[in-house]
């Protein structure tokens, strides 16, 4: 699959507004540009993520690879919500949703931690699988020791988990625990949240429907999905170094081949609300791999910016 993907999450909800009109030109400059890989989740604004990219898909002959998640529709989202029926549940909305029969890849939506050693819940992710309802299954975390434990189950194919110049912690263990048992790694939030493409500054507002703007602390859900956890004054002048270092490439494609060189990383996952986003996205593949003084001066900014800001939790 290509090493740039999209991320959907902005075409369904939580990212301010975007209409049928815009998510349709930026699946198709997407798929266009030679995306093979589109990530999405069911509770992507209670599903129109999904419907959306069965609409763009219904006219192409060239079908990507699409992975969704599962899980975040429980209510309340504790552990005892992920049986067998309601995972069967959730997968045959999404096959719904996506007008398909069988599913490319359906991840554990970042559950209650205990999830990830329940082997009640791969066994039914297991029986899915033989029953041709998905063909394979992953997890997306939250912290590096929910992918550990998740690796411990052989039927994990993916993790999906935030990665970025501010983001570090899955490079000490994950990673190279992911790349010895032979998983995929998507990389998601590489941008963290559009701070790293340098257009951000302290004035910059965000709509009130934009978890931009509601969730910088965690009012939501996680608030490492929002800005990677980091203070937003924090990671805006932190990004101010970040596209110095970058030089004459644009600075969100730098941050996103950076992610890329990254060994153990199958795809990065970054959204986009514009086809030209799309296409600056999609030419962080063409970039050169950073050079050992770049990646030097990138681990500065982040030892002298951003570490001390990192939340014990990750």
């Amino acid at each position: 699959m290509s090493v740039v993907g999209l991320g959907t999450w902005q075409l369904g909800a939580d990212w301010g507004n975007v209409d049928d009109d815009t998510a349709g030109e930026v699946l198709d400059a997407a798929l266009d540009a030679g995306v093979t890989l589109l990530d999405t989740a069911d509770v992507y604004g209670g599903g129109r993520s999904e419907e959306r990219i069965r609409r763009a898909l219904a006219p192409r002959s060239d079908r990507p690879f699409v992975a969704t998640k599962a899980g975040r529709q429980a209510n309340p989202h504790t552990a005892d919500q992920y049986s067998a029926d309601n995972l069967r549940g959730w997968v045959d909305q999404s096959r719904r949703n996506l007008g398909v029969d069988t599913l490319d890849l359906v991840q554990l939506h970042c559950p209650p931690t205990e999830v990830y050693s329940d082997q009640r819940v791969y066994d039914a992710l297991d029986r899915l699988v033989e029953e041709g309802a998905i063909a394979a299954y992953g997890v997306s975390v939250e912290t590096v020791a929910e992918g550990l434990t998740a690796l411990q189950h052989p039927g994990v194919q993916t993790i999906q988990v935030i990665l970025n110049i501010f983001r570090r912690k899955p490079l000490e263990e994950l990673l190279p625990a992911a790349q010895k048992a032979q998983v995929g790694i998507l990389a998601r939030v590489p941008l963290a949240s559009g701070l790293l493409t340098g257009k951000y500054d302290e004035t910059t507002s965000f709509a009130p429907d934009d978890h931009r703007n509601f969730n910088r602390r965690g009012e939501a859900f996680d608030v490492g999905e929002t800005f990677a956890g980091v203070p937003f004054e924090v990671g805006v002048a932190a990004a101010r170094q970040v596209a110095e270092i970058a030089g004459d490439a644009p600075t969100a494609a730098f941050a996103l081949r950076w992610v890329i060189d990254q060994p153990g990383v199958t795809t990065v996952i970054p959204g986009a609300r514009s086809v030209e986003q799309v296409r600056g996205n999609v030419a962080a593949a063409a970039l050169p791999p950073l050079t050992t003084t770049q990646l030097a001066d990138l681990e500065r900014v982040y030892d002298e910016r951003v570490r001390a800001h990192v939340h014990d939790r990750w």
